[in-house]
């Protein structure tokens, strides 16, 4: 007979005793549970202890949790800027064939810590931070050791210690650690505090260890209020952040990476320009192309997304120009507008414009902006008053007028010289060009907590979005003339050419030569062959026979689906734990058992790239789930409520419903691909129906492949419709062969 539900079987160590297996009744008082403990071992003073897992982070098992009390003092209990939410207990994620560790109880081991980091012997107070900063990680010791006003001791050993090696270096990490549990908010920082930590960023002779905490620090500092972020950007320079991402060493050049984003996120937009401007004048985009996207160390996922949020806050100093139309009033938007003529009609129009009426100069300039192809060219500011594009597409047009003069004239000349009706327009096209790079490159939209797609050649070229400007309004006349297109042909010739685009940027070229290369390599007849190719697929498929074998087909590539999905489950998947504050760096894995009936999780390392099912402590029979959450419906999504959500977190979020409903094992898929995979792995284990987005995909491809292999012999033959129909019984049955008469 099976154990009551509320019943689990562990068992409880400790150093120099043989270990207790007892039967741990859920239902019954902490306390009660530890004097029985303790009886056991004939210990004295029950309540000086505590139970904590042996294994993983060693996490206090708590009964509840209480918030530090309110007489800590401001130091060390003021508000944090955005509480985290809090488990009232974590007992009820006790499982069976967990291994428990009697030990001193969270505050008694808080007293005992603060009292030696502040010990006048060295290794005492050495080894009480080192403790320190281990223990720190767990919520009820922090509380415990903030409410004693712990926080104040670490203050004094920053702002007053001269020490830079190993005893700085265990403060620092215990500090980290409390701060990340939003007790207290960072506000509350004093200035000598927050000198000191910039000290340590700012010297050369100091341990690398170091200054990766302090940067980290920074980090978190930075969003927090205004005042902080003056600061830090007052004290810690641009080149001293460019200094440490030219080290070899990868965390630091992380971590400064980490505090440069802090800051270009936090600032206003003229400070956010100005900062790009002045990076930009250090060739910060070259250094990063040649020293770590192309380095011999791998790119890991933390630096690609600070990568990919540096391209996006650069690309959208773009946005305020997309979303200006221009002033017909505005003399200097004017002479832009006039350079473009003078530069396409300079000969033309320079001898003879002396000797012409006013009428007659400005019938001229109207003859020449039509030749440039505006739709209005009598007032060709009306065509840039649509927004986006705004000024940005009469920008564009001016940097390739000025950067690529030959190819600026070749284009406009070779189609004024054509029939009305074949000529490509290169205003309009360049005004509808402009939308399309702002769609595709995603210009003017908020920066995504997780993403990592980048384009590394962004990084290889300075006015990235001009140069890709120039070469694709070069690639939109190509196509014209391809198409033999007419003016009644723009749209369909603008959609080619952003398929020819997308295609390309797919392939992620390295350099905008090589796209250059690719794009120009992708012609029209190319397009027509792959969207033919499409077609056809689609319509061979659509077949009524066809569609009948497909539906018989289905369960068993379903089946197969399943079986991926659970292998993918027992693979296992770096998980990164994000906060409502900042991206963080902590990792977790999580593996579904061979048998499919246990999920372990734990944390692990940075670099581990798969561990054994057997170093992942926590576990979760599959027997005990009870519903899959996704997106909004999860705990840590509506956790994070309060503050702006971000869209790209919600999609990739979802949460495993165990025991009762108040327990939640949560995640954040690093991928919408492991997101799909995870989610339909979790639906089978349930007995549910796949969901995502990736079976479909998955399910559609297999389907073809199937299909076609079945219905190979019958290339080239037209299937009908309907079967044909089956011909009517013979009259008699005389032809059939009598068998009895052969035995006979």
């Amino acid at each position: 007979m099976p154990p009551p539900k509320d019943v689990v079987k562990i068992a409880i160590q400790m150093v120099g005793a043989i270990p207790q297996l007892i039967e741990l009744q859920q239902t019954k008082p902490l306390a009660s549970v530890l004097k029985d403990v303790c009886d056991a071992w004939s210990l004295p003073n029950a309540e000086r202890y505590a139970l904590q897992y042996a294994d993983g982070r060693q996490t206090y098992i708590t009964e509840s949790v209480r918030h530090p009390p309110a007489h800590a003092g401001p130091a060390a209990a003021a508000p944090a800027s955005s509480p985290a939410p809090l488990s009232l207990q974590n007992r009820r994620d006790i499982k069976n064939g967990s291994i428990l560790r009697l030990t001193t109880s969270p505050d008694q081991e808080a007293e005992r810590l603060y009292n030696g980091i502040q010990s006048k012997n060295v290794d005492v107070k050495t080894d009480s931070l080192k403790k320190l900063a281990s223990l720190s990680q767990d919520v009820t010791f922090a509380q415990e050791f903030i409410s004693r006003n712990g926080l104040k001791q670490i203050y004094s050993i920053v702002e007053e210690g001269n020490d830079t090696g190993e005893m700085l270096a265990h403060t620092l990490k215990a500090f980290t650690e409390l701060m990340e549990h939003d007790f207290v908010s960072w506000e509350n920082l004093s200035t000598v505090f927050i000198k000191k930590i910039v000290s340590y960023v700012n010297m050369n002779a100091v341990d690398a260890s170091i200054q990766q905490l302090s940067l980290s620090i920074l980090e978190n500092m930075v969003p927090t209020s205004h005042l902080l972020f003056e600061l830090v950007k007052k004290e810690v320079t641009l080149d001293r952040l460019l200094t440490h991402l030219q080290v070899t060493n990868a965390q630091l050049q992380l971590k400064a990476m980490a505090l440069l984003i802090a800051l270009l996120l936090t600032a206003t937009d003229a400070e956010r320009r100005d900062m790009m401007d002045y990076l930009r004048k250090k060739n910060i985009r070259q250094f990063i192309h040649k020293n770590i996207i192309h380095s011999s160390e791998p790119l890991g996922d933390e630096m690609a997304h600070y990568l990919y949020v540096l391209q996006s806050v650069s690309l959208n100093l773009c946005e305020q120009r997309m979303k200006t139309s221009m002033d017909p009033y505005s003399q200097e938007e004017r002479d832009l507008l006039q350079s473009l003529r003078q530069t396409a009609f300079e000969s033309e129009s320079e001898a003879p414009a002396g000797n012409f009426s006013t009428e007659r100069r400005r019938s001229l300039c109207a003859k020449e902006f039509r030749k440039l192809g505006f739709m209005n060219n009598s007032n060709p500011a009306e065509d840039l008053r649509r927004a986006p594009p705004g000024l940005l597409a009469l920008d564009n047009m001016v940097y390739f007028s000025k950067n690529t003069p030959n190819a600026y004239s070749r284009f406009v000349l070779e189609n004024s010289s054509r029939e009305d009706k074949h000529e490509c327009p290169f205003a309009r096209s360049s005004i509808q060009l402009t939308l399309i790079l702002c769609e595709i490159l995603h210009v003017g939209e908020p920066c995504s907590e997780t993403a990592q797609a980048f384009y590394p050649m962004f990084f290889g070229q300075d006015h990235f979005f001009e140069e890709l400007f120039c070469i694709c309004i070069q690639l939109v006349n190509k196509t014209w003339k391809e198409m033999r297109a007419t003016q009644e042909d723009f749209d369909k010739v603008m959609q080619v050419v952003r398929e020819q685009i997308t295609r390309t940027l797919a392939l992620k070229p390295t350099s905008l030569e090589l796209f250059k290369t690719r794009v120009n390599a992708l012609n029209y007849s190319e397009i027509l062959k792959l969207r033919q190719t499409e077609r056809l697929h689609q319509e061979e498929t659509l077949a009524v026979p066809v569609l009948e074998l497909r539906e018989k087909l289905k369960p068993e590539l379903l089946e197969l689906i399943r079986q991926q999905r659970l292998l993918h489950l027992c693979e296992g998947t770096l998980f990164r734990k994000i906060s409502s504050r900042r991206r963080q760096d902590k990792l977790w894995y999580c593996r579904l058992s061979p048998n499919h009936k246990v999920l372990h999780y734990g944390d692990v390392e940075e670099g581990v790239q798969s561990p054994p099912i057997e170093s992942l402590p926590e576990k979760i029979p599959v027997a005990d789930m009870k519903m899959l959450l996704m997106g909004k419906e999860c705990p840590h999504t509506k956790e994070k409520s309060s503050g702006k959500q971000n869209k790209d977190v919600l999609e990739l979020a979802f949460s495993i419903v165990h025991d009762v409903e108040e327990y939640c094992l949560n995640f954040i898929a690093p991928t919408r691909y492991e997101f799909c995979l995870w989610t339909d792995g979790l639906n089978v284990l349930l007995g549910k129906e796949m969901t995502s987005e990736r079976m479909q995909t998955d399910l559609e491809v297999l389907l073809s492949m199937e299909l076609k292999l079945r219905l190979l012999d019958l290339e080239n033959i037209s299937i009908p419709d309907s079967p044909p129909p089956v011909p009517k019984p013979p009259s008699n049955l005389n032809f059939c062969y009598d068998f009895s008469h052969a035995e006979q």
